[in-house]
């Protein structure tokens, strides 16, 4: 600590660290296009003729049991994984299929993991700090120091995750969900246009869980947000559009009350749950 203190005095401007605007251009269709994307793994189709769109600004929860693919779509979307066939396209201007993991995230995609990942050791500031969109060369971030834009940039996350209280504090003491929202801060330096979600509520308390559905809803507008959960509850209080995946193919789509009374959804994913509150 006292290292990168020393390193990371902050009062010059670093201006690698003030992210480009994303070129992505949504006037002609939606921010994220999918086209019949399929992919193997040993003779099993993780992803199946797969075709999905998102709209600029658009809060989409993705569902479907285990095995269903969901995983394997973002995995796709962020470069992780190449498909055998299909299009998958950023905007009207990127294909996806065509660069890189590091290249995806420049233009603007940014991922969460279910797990969170911060710098416990560091402070809640520290962490958004480090994950500006920046040179990651180790020099160049430690030496760097801020000026004003970029502390307001910071001011504004923390305000948005809901830890300014907290700004000066270890990551390492944040509860389980606090450090779920500090990730989301962390992606929110980087100023993305459409954030990837990944169960973001797995081991979270009700109340934990009531208020990263303020923050997911919150941002949806100023990003696209997709968001893969498991919690029927919770994707019930932030659903605006639900797609089902089966088998990695759409399944059906729509509002929450609609996929939740499809006889196909019920019975391969809703059966059990439907039951449980039936009896």
């Amino acid at each position: 600590m006292s290292i990168l203190r020393s390193l990371a005095s902050r009062d010059r401007v670093f201006d690698f660290l003030v992210p480009a605007e994303s070129p992505v251009d949504v006037r002609h269709g939606p921010i994220l296009y999918l086209e019949d994307v399929t992919v193997s793994f040993d003779g099993f189709k993780a992803i199946n003729d797969l075709n999905l769109t998102i709209d600029d600004g658009e809060l989409r929860c993705i569902i479907g049991p285990n095995g269903a693919g969901k995983t394997t779509m973002m995995d796709i979307i962020t470069g992780k994984t190449r498909p055998d066939s299909g299009q998958v396209w950023f905007g009207s201007r990127h294909d996806l299929l065509s660069m890189n993991e590091p290249d995806i995230a420049s233009l603007g995609i940014g991922r969460k993991f279910q797990k969170p990942t911060v710098f416990e050791v560091l402070t809640v500031f520290e962490n958004l700090e480090l994950a500006m969109a920046a040179d990651k060369r180790i020099l160049p971030t430690l030496t760097a120091r801020m000026n004003g834009e970029i502390r307001d940039h910071i001011d504004e996350v923390l305000e948005i995750i809901g830890l300014k209280a907290l700004h000066a504090r270890p990551a390492g003491i944040l509860s389980h969900g606090q450090k779920q929202w500090l990730e989301i801060g962390m992606l929110l330096m980087q100023r993305p246009r459409l954030l990837l979600v990944d169960e973001p509520v797995a081991g979270m308390t009700e109340q934990e869980m009531e208020r990263t559905a303020e923050l997911l809803t919150g941002l949806a507008g100023k990003q696209s947000v997709v968001v893969v959960e498991h919690d029927m509850g919770f994707v019930r209080s932030i659903a605006r559009k639900v797609t089902v995946l089966h088998q990695g193919s759409v399944l059906a789509e729509g509002s929450m009350d609609q996929v939740s009374s499809d006889p196909r959804v019920i019975e391969v994913y809703l059966g059990a749950e439907v039951e449980e509150e039936t009896l």
